[in-house]
Formats: C-alpha cells, sequence, structure tokens
C-alpha cells in the first residue's frame, strides 16, 4: 500500500498460503468507479494450493484495476488501487453522483471510526459488515462476472430493486457500465448446482430466510428435473469438468500449466526423485467390511453422515500408525533428522476441476469413528466445491487415494512431500475365493502402500499394510487393537 495520509491506497497481492510467489485472478467482483468498503470481497484469485476471495481492507472508490482476469500475479504487486479520499486517514470519499444510487454502497452499515473488523482471507466478512456483490451483468461486460460459487454470507434484508445504470467506467482501456445491480443470495453449493443446471440465479424465485435461494428452489427452476443428482455422490466426478477444446480441423491444443496443476507437477517431480520410493501390495477378502457397511448405515449414532468403505479404511490406517507409530515421521533434509509425529493428518486426495488436491483431516488420530465421518465427509464437499482452503492442504503425514472408485484395482502412488506413506485402495470386486475351504463369491478388494525407504524399510512397511488388511479383513479387530 501506499504510504498513509496518501489519498490513493493500492492493494497488493498478499500471500495466502505459506511462502506462495504468485497468484492467478480468477474474477473481479467489482469495476472501476464501484464504492468498496474495509472487508468487501473484490476478487477471486487461484493460487497454488487453492481459490480463495480477497477482500479489501480500504474504504473508497475503486480508481485503477491493474490486471486482467486470468493473469498471473507476482505476490506484492498491486492489483487495484482506491481512492480513499482527502487526508486517507482511511475515511472514504464522497461518492459520485452514479454511486449515490448504487444499492452496494447504500447497504454498507455504518461502523465506529477508527475500527476495522477482522475478515480471513477466503471467507468474506460478518453478515454485519457485509455489502451484497453486484449481479452477474450481461455478455461481454468484462471484469464483471461473478464466479460460479463464491461465499455469500446469508443477509436478514430482502434483495433490493436493481439501481438505473450508471455513466460507463473505464477498465484497463476498455469501457464497461458500471454494476448498479443486486447479486442474489444463495450458499456456494446451491451456486454450483444452478452452475451446473444451466440455471440463472437471477429467474429463480428465493424462499429461505431472508430471501436465500435453496437447493429446493434451484431444483423447483430445473427441468427437466431428472437432471437433478439425489445426492452429492451420484454427480459426475468433479474431473470430468476439464476437458480440452478442440476447433473444427484442429489436432491439437495448448493449456498452460497454472494453479494447482502447476504446484502438483513440481511436488510430485521432486518427491519421485527425492524419496526413494518402495511399494508393496495385499489383495484380501473385504466381505465383512462391507457387511459393516451396510451395519452403520442404520445405525442411530450416523443419521446424516456418510458411511462408506473409505472411512473404515481410514480407520484400519490410524489403527495401523498407532501400532506402529514410526512409519508416522518425515525425512529432514536440512538437519539430516528423522521427525516422529504423534498425531496424524489425515489426507485424502481428491480429483477437482483444477486439478488434483490432497486436503487432510487434522489431528484424525483422535476422533471417533463417527467424528471421522463427518470429518470426511465434510472433507470431500468442501473439495467438490472448489473452496478448501490453503490451510486444510498444509501439514499432512500419511495421505489414502481412493483409486477404487474410478474401477481401478490399484496403483502405485507417489509420495506427497513431506510425508512418509500413501494408501492407494483399489476397486472392491465380487471374486471367487477359497472361504473356509470352499470356493465362494466374496469382496475382494487390493491395497497398495507406497513409503519413503529412507525412513521405513521394508519391514515395517510390510507390518503397516498387513495390519490393514487384517482389520478390513476381520474388523473385529477394531475392538480388540484400539
Amino acid at each position: 500500500m501506499t504510504a498513509a495520509g496518501q489519498r490513493f491506497r493500492e492493494f497488493r497481492m498478499p500471500d495466502v498460503g505459506e511462502g506462495l510467489t504468485e497468484a492467478e485472478i480468477l474474477k473481479w467482483y467489482v469495476g472501476v468507479g464501484d464504492t468498496v468498503a474495509d472487508g468487501q470481497v473484490v476478487c477471486e484469485v487461484e493460487t497454488a494450493k487453492a481459490a480463495v476471495e480477497l477482500p479489501i481492507p480500504y474504504d473508497g472508490v475503486v480508481s485503477e484495476i491493474r490486471f486482467d482476469e486470468g493473469t498471473t500475479v507476482d505476490v506484492g504487486t498491486p492489483i487495484i488501487v482506491v481512492d480513499a479520499g482527502e487526508g486517507a486517514g482511511g475515511a472514504p470519499a464522497a461518492p459520485e453522483p452514479a454511486a449515490a444510487a448504487d444499492p452496494v454502497a447504500s447497504a454498507e452499515p455504518e461502523q465506529p471510526e477508527g475500527k476495522r473488523q477482522a475478515v480471513l482471507v477466503g471467507y468474506g466478512v460478518a453478515p454485519s459488515s457485509t455489502t451484497r456483490r453486484p449481479r452477474k451483468p450481461q455478455a461481454g461486460v468484462p471484469n464483471q462476472a461473478a464466479p460460479a460459487a463464491p461465499s455469500v454470507p446469508a443477509e436478514s434484508a430482502q434483495p433490493a430493486e436493481p439501481a438505473a445504470p450508471a455513466a460507463p467506467a473505464e477498465v484497463n482501456g476498455r469501457s464497461q457500465p458500471a454494476v448498479a445491480f443486486e447479486r442474489p443470495l444463495a450458499k456456494p453449493p446451491v451456486r454450483k448446482l444452478a452452475k451446473e443446471l444451466g440455471i440463472d440465479l437471477a429467474t429463480v424465485v428465493p424462499t429461505g430466510p431472508g430471501g436465500v435461494v435453496t437447493r429446493d428452489d434451484i431444483r423447483a427452476a430445473a427441468a427437466p428435473p431428472a437432471r437433478l443428482p439425489s445426492a452429492p455422490e451420484e454427480a459426475a466426478p468433479a474431473s470430468a469438468a476439464v476437458q480440452p477444446a478442440f476447433a473444427p480441423g484442429e489436432r491439437e491444443t495448448r493449456v498452460p500449466i497454472k494453479g494447482v496443476r502447476k504446484a502438483t507437477a513440481q511436488a510430485m517431480v521432486a518427491s519421485a526423485f527425492t524419496a526413494p520410493h518402495v511399494t508393496e501390495f495385499v489383495t484380501f477378502d473385504i466381505t465383512r467390511t462391507m457387511k459393516l457397511v451396510q451395519e452403520l448405515k442404520a445405525d442411530p449414532a450416523f443419521a446424516g453422515l456418510k458411511v462408506s468403505p473409505l472411512l473404515l479404511v481410514a480407520k484400519a490406517l490410524l489403527v495401523a500408525i498407532r501400532r506402529h507409530p514410526e512409519v508416522n515421521a518425515a525425512w529432514d533434509e536440512a538437519t539430516q533428522e528423522i521427525v516422529h509425529k504423534s498425531y496424524v493428518n489425515l489426507g485424502i486426495a481428491a480429483a477437482t476441476p483444477r486439478g488434483l488436491i490432497v486436503p487432510n483431516i487434522k489431528d484424525a488420530q483422535a476422533k471417533t469413528l463417527p467424528e471421522l465421518a463427518a470429518a470426511l465427509g465434510e472433507l470431500v464437499a468442501t473439495a467438490r466445491e472448489g473452496k478448501t482452503s490453503p490451510a486444510a492442504m498444509q501439514g499432512g503425514t500419511v495421505t489414502i487415494t481412493n483409486v477404487g472408485v474410478f474401477g481401478v484395482d490399484t496403483g502405485t502412488p507417489i509420495l506427497n512431500p513431506g510425508e512418509s506413506a500413501i494408501l492407494a485402495f483399489g476397486a472392491v470386486k465380487l471374486q471367487p475365493w477359497v472361504h473356509k475351504g470352499k470356493v465362494k463369491p466374496r469382496h475382494v478388494t487390493t491395497l497398495a502402500l507406497s513409503f519413503d525407504h529412507r525412513l521405513v524399510d521394508g519391514e515395517l512397511g510390510s507390518k503397516v499394510l498387513a495390519d490393514v488388511a487384517a482389520i478390513l479383513e476381520t474388523p473385529k479387530r477394531l475392538l480388540t487393537w484400539t
């Protein structure tokens, strides 16, 4: 920012993670001439870890937007300039005639002078100081489109009528009208659902508290109803959204490597050529676990929670780590030390439209099975919505990748940097299997455990993998081993 007391204040690209050097501007929520308030989200950016919304710490009027959407900007570079008015102690400039009728400005509640509300990056501001964002304008208007699923807190006020269009403003040399529309209120999952079904939120009649659009409102507006998934797990895989676009007669297309995919590629190359990988496999009868999954679904303790084989695989791995805690470690090359950890931050690999991410469940070893189910469900839902925070992807100690959901038997997973082990859970298939001396149809699966051979030798890796398989083959071991 510029020095205190100056009229024009620069908002620089912050480091929204730990040590990130750049971020791509995905979407601008404001344009030149718009009035902004302290804590208002002005843009969405994509880092090497996640998509994050950025609130601005100033009051005033936007005088300049330095970069277009789709531009990658170094951390510390000014991206937007705000006219804070004369005296610049943070007092906003007097609004221009066009801005005076703007409901965005008029909706801002007064706050005690000199006080600024703390805002977490990526979460917007508290409802008491939230200004509504502009509604998505007509096609062809740059730097004004609303994102697919931004975080919008519910407000008590009903949506206001749109004001008359103001005079055109200049953004990066291009003329555009000043936005003076109210943006419909809806939670991120609802916005995502509306986008998938091609429903314009502006055309939906809200029935939720305070004029919030709900899932039922989207379903009522959708046609035909059969397009709606009845549950998140029935929706198409998130990775299906990434499709190369070919023009007629075109034989190749090029996509810039950036954001999450760029960071993932760099991390995997560094891991593959730094840690000596060893992968071991075990194929076993998982029939009893599949029966237990059905029993737990009917258990009142799991009401409202998603119970799946992955949940019990996660629990089995946590028990195996408790029995062999030396596997939960990291290799510190700088100090030439092995760092043993008494906590388990359990990573779950998730495919998203932006690429593969691995958010983790903090202190998973301390959670009961219902608590683990709740944490796992929240982690998956947040990843699918594209709202996983950078903090959720940091500090992992061991990871599970569920390749079985794609019908794959198993694989040789690559370690996440800083972790010592990763478990691949393959597809569960009904196969002929020798059970109690007879060949019977049984549910069979294969696990693959990759580990860093610098700190996990073959004996330790084998014991961990064997324990996980033994628990899943005979789930009652959970009662005796925990």
